[in-house]
Order: structure tokens, then sequence, then C-alpha cells
């Protein structure tokens, strides 16, 4: 069970990073740990100090249950679905409504 959770953990990091434009190497740096010490991190191999933890949720600018909420695996057509159906909910809710719509328009 540990196991799975560090290995999404370690998942949800890296994605983190990737998004915020971070290199391995530059974000081992900014959080003063060696570089190996991070990929033992990302692939759910290793653990970090609550320390470590919080130099990353710097960095990274997150709160620290964001590097906590995990994603679940669903496929492409999934999202589409879910999406559809959110909107669907949502239709006669103006402002929602609107804000969707600029949150999609901005997509683009």
């Amino acid at each position: 069970m540990s196991k799975d959770i560090n290995k999404k953990l370690g998942k949800r990091i890296k994605e983190l990073r990737k998004i915020k434009g971070f290199s391995q190497e530059q974000f081992a740096e900014a959080i003063d740990i060696a570089t190996n010490s991070l990929s033992l991190i990302e692939t759910g191999n290793g653990f970090m100090t609550l320390a470590t933890l919080e130099k990353m949720c710097r960095a990274l600018n997150v709160e620290p249950y964001e590097i906590f909420k995990f994603h679940e695996d669903v496929n492409k057509q999934q999202m589409y679905e879910y999406l559809k159906h959110k909107l669907e909910f949502i239709k006669d809710d103006e402002i929602k409504l609107r804000s969707a719509y600029s949150f999609f328009q901005n997509l683009i």
C-alpha cells in the first residue's frame, strides 16, 4: 500500500515540476537535494523529509495538499464524457456557464 502512495506522490511531484518548467536538475538544486535523490522520490523508490516537502511547495508555488492531490488514470473518452456531463449540469446556470465559456476560450 505505501509503495503505491510513494509512486503516486512521485508521479505528482514530477508532473508539477514539469508544469512549472523545471528540469530535474534545476528542481533538485532549487530544493537543495541531489538529483539522484529527486529521481528516487519521483519514481516512488524514495521519500522526502518534511523540510524537503516544504521546499518543494515553495519552489512549485503550491500548497502541500496540492502535491497530495492524485489524479486517477482516465482515458480521453472518459475525460470528454465527464466534461460533457458537467456542461449539461450547468447549462441553465448562466454564471457558471459564462465562467466555463471564458475558461475554454482562454485554452486555445
